[in-house]
């Protein structure tokens, strides 16, 4: 019963242990599903069931059919025209970070979105090449095909290699689309939690740093080749600056002016994005300027600087991946694909969020897996999205995937008709338009001092994962990231969190004893919380500490009790032990037995309960013993474990779970278990974990069920009149009365012909 008392409250019940509650209360039997009644469930047909997987796989039929064409068809028009323009500039920029000529990053702006538009989930991401994946991908291609590559052997000129990049390119992502779509079908969604924000943070600054050291090349100029291998971005910037002096300056001067320009204006859109109708589309405006300028000075032939060349026209004929390039990348592509998957959902996360719809992690998987699988075999390469073109596509206006399709009819027509008036652009210009996107990954340095207040094993991990990446690789990088994470994980539940907890306000509110001034703690009473599941990694860890907690070592009382009881009838035997009314009296000087006489070579026996069945007397081992004899004082009669926090205890565990408790029994310190859940019950019982020792009945709904239990149990045993009769439990009923503005608070605690106060 509860009853609110103003701010206080007032609650009567029985004590309650696990066991009588389940008496009291009957329980339901829940039938719990195994593997197969799943599987069994997720192949099972019906019409509803047909219906349902339709739809899930196939998203657009369900908004497609609700969309509101006069509400949205104008914004979504808007927003994909804006959003294609920066496509098709971003598809050629991205393109030199893959190391492939600029026009096949088209076909990776293009055949992604159509393949999203029927797949994807999310309204409002603008699918098609990111930087970071550009960057991996260009990894992959020049390792197989560095920059002296002669090919197969025959071929030597730079058309042949670029043949040779463009086909890794686009082996590369197919095979990272055929992991996703596996992933997205046997529902691997989920894999996205084991990249941490931190994580993802570090990873992504430092593929920034990356992209901005491999595109010096093009704003310088120079023939840098590519570095895929650990502490590549040494080596790269090594190259740069032994050729600085050979430096293009027509190509240095376009790339500083189209940077200061992209980030001033970028700037005043977003300081200005509340006032202006749409952002100002900076990018399209400086490669119009730049080509116009760049033809009609003439600049690749005045100043020798390094231009886009023709663009092909139309699509590629698909191709089938080079299984050779297949074998090679296996280590690229799942890489790839993560980290494409892991971006791309966490941006439109956001958005569905913002606009309230569901997002589908799986169906997302299945939609880039198809979108990579297809745009591979058209040539082109891996594709995520780039958090300002999808900024763009959702700040001007863009309600749904349309907008998606209107970016692609975009970049369709420069594939198809007008690619050949960007022949004349610098590619300096491209790769100032690359670095232009980055400024937001290159902020999140600010993370590292917010993190490193906020959580330092944070602060690190995004520190390791930098280094890491940046050092390593970017495919190493990400792998020791995550493993680095995982073990901090290890390390935090291997290291966790143990209290003894006290009574605070006299309540029935326990506490970290360290915590708080006015607290109470029962005589003799220790209560021992573990805040972390209880595994083989920190089961050692957990019995240090709980040995550390209540002062001695149960194992070693034990087997000194056991050691004593010997000495005793030994003594006993040779009348050098008295038996008197006071206790025991020494009749005559014993000599010194060492430990290993006593042991006598079994020293298992020293862990077996203490037995006196055969002495005239029970020894009392608080009183005084004989001077021969010497015990070490143990001040706690009971010891009250709060499992609340512990989630699973494995077999490992559980076997020194079991070992510790029943040394404690074995020295008469009762042990009880308070808050543990349910499931940790029942496989406790299932495990045998139980016995003549270690009972059920230890088991408590709360601590303060438990503390109730002990003081009660105390009272009794000083004053046997008060025995309670054996019932369900409903006889030791307490009242607890919080009161929240009163210093004398104190919980009153109610049983038949016995009250009890917990206050010192």
């Amino acid at each position: 019963m509860v009853e609110p008392l103003g701010n206080h409250y007032v609650v009567a019940r029985p004590v309650y242990s696990e066991h009588l509650f389940n008496e009291e209360h009957e329980k339901l039997h829940r039938y719990h599903k195994t593997f197969w009644d799943h599987l069994k469930l997720y192949f099972r047909c019906s019409p509803q069931r047909v219906k349902k997987v339709a739809l899930g796989l196939f998203p657009v039929a369900s908004w497609l059919p609700a969309y509101r064409f006069r509400e949205w068809i104008l914004s979504d028009i808007v927003s994909g025209i804006n959003t294609g323009l920066v496509a098709v500039l971003q598809g050629l920029a991205f393109a030199l970070l893959v190391n492939v000529p600029p026009g096949y990053g088209l076909y990776a702006a293009f055949f992604p979105v159509l393949v999203y538009f029927i797949f994807g989930t999310s309204r409002h991401i603008s699918v098609g090449p990111f930087p970071v994946l550009s960057l991996m991908v260009g990894g992959a291609v020049v390792r197989l095909v560095p920059d002296d590559s002669t090919g197969n052997g025959t071929s030597t000129n730079i058309s042949a290699i670029n043949e040779e990049r463009v086909m890794v390119a686009a082996s590369v992502t197919f095979l990272s689309g055929v992991f996703q779509l596996l992933l997205g079908i046997l529902q691997f969604g989920f894999i996205v939690i084991y990249l941490s924000q931190s994580l993802i943070s570090g990873f992504t600054t430092a593929a920034a740093v990356h992209v901005v050291v491999s595109q010096l090349k093009f704003m310088l100029q120079l023939p840098v080749p590519g570095y895929n291998k650990p502490l590549g971005i040494i080596y790269t910037l090594k190259s740069v600056f032994s050729q600085i002096t050979d430096t293009n300056i027509a190509d240095l001067v376009t790339s500083l002016i189209v940077l200061l320009v992209v980030f001033v204006v970028k700037e005043m859109n977003d300081r200005y994005k509340a006032k202006l109708p749409t952002p100002i589309p900076i990018e399209l405006l400086v490669t119009v300027l730049a080509a116009l300028i760049s033809y009609f000075i003439n600049f690749e032939e005045k100043y020798n600087v390094a231009v886009v060349g023709k663009l092909e026209e139309g699509f590629q004929v698909p191709v089938a991946p080079d299984v050779g390039v297949l074998q090679k990348c296996i280590g690229d592509s799942i890489s790839i694909a993560i980290v494409g998957f892991a971006v791309a959902f966490s941006v439109a996360k956001v958005y569905s969020i913002k606009y309230d719809y569901p997002l589908d992690g799986n169906q997302e998987l299945i939609a880039f897996g198809l979108g990579n699988i297809v745009g591979g075999s058209f040539k082109g390469f891996a594709s995520s999205t780039a958090l300002s073109r999808s900024g763009v596509q959702e700040s001007t206006g863009g309600k749904t995937q349309i907008a998606g399709i209107i970016s692609a009819a975009i970049v369709l027509i420069v594939i198809s008709a007008i690619g050949f008036l960007l022949a004349p652009l610098q590619k300096s210009v491209l790769a100032s338009l690359a670095l232009g996107n980055l400024k937001g990954m290159l902020m999140q340095f600010k993370e590292i001092g917010i993190l490193w207040r906020k959580d330092k094993y944070d602060c690190v991990i995004w520190v390791v994962t930098f280094l890491a990446a940046i050092f390593l690789g970017l495919d190493i990088g990400l792998a020791t990231a995550v493993a680095f994470q995982l073990l901090t994980v290890v390390i935090r539940s291997q290291i966790p969190g143990c209290a003894v907890l006290a009574n605070v306000g006299r309540s029935n509110i326990y506490k970290n004893r360290k915590d708080y001034k006015d607290v109470y703690e029962p005589e003799g009473v220790k209560i021992f919380k573990c805040a972390s599941p209880i595994f083989f990694a920190n089961t050692e860890f957990f019995r240090e500490k709980l040995i550390t907690a209540v002062g001695f070592n149960p194992q070693r009382i034990l087997r000194k009790r056991n050691k004593a009881l010997r000495k005793v009838r030994k003594m006993l035997k040779k009348g050098e032990l008295q038996v008197t009314p006071k206790g025991l009296i020494c009749m005559a000087n014993h000599t010194h037995e060492s430990d290993e006489e006593l042991d006598n070579n079994k020293i298992e026996e020293l862990d077996q309960p203490t037995s006196m069945t055969d002495l005239p007397i029970q020894i009392n081992w608080g009183a005084d013993l004989p001077p021969s004899i010497t015990m070490p004082r143990v001040d706690i009669h009971s010891i009250i474990l709060d499992f609340s926090s512990v989630s699973f205890i494995d077999f490992s565990a559980m076997r020194v779970l079991q070992k510790t408790l029943r040394e404690f029994v074995r020295i008469n310190i009762d042990i009880y278990i308070a808050a543990a859940h349910e499931g940790l019950l029942e496989k406790l019982e299932r495990c045998a974990f139980f016995d003549e020792e270690i009972k059920p009945s230890m088991f408590f709904l709360t601590i303060h069920d438990a503390v109730l239990h002990i003081l009660l149990k105390k009272d009794i045993d000083s004053s046997p009149e008060l025995k309670l009769p054996e019932g369900k439990g409903n006889s030791n009923n307490y009242v607890i009365i919080p009161s929240n503005g009163l210093r004398s608070r104190e919980c009153m605690v109610r049983f038949p012909s016995l009250l009890v106060a917990l206050q010192p």
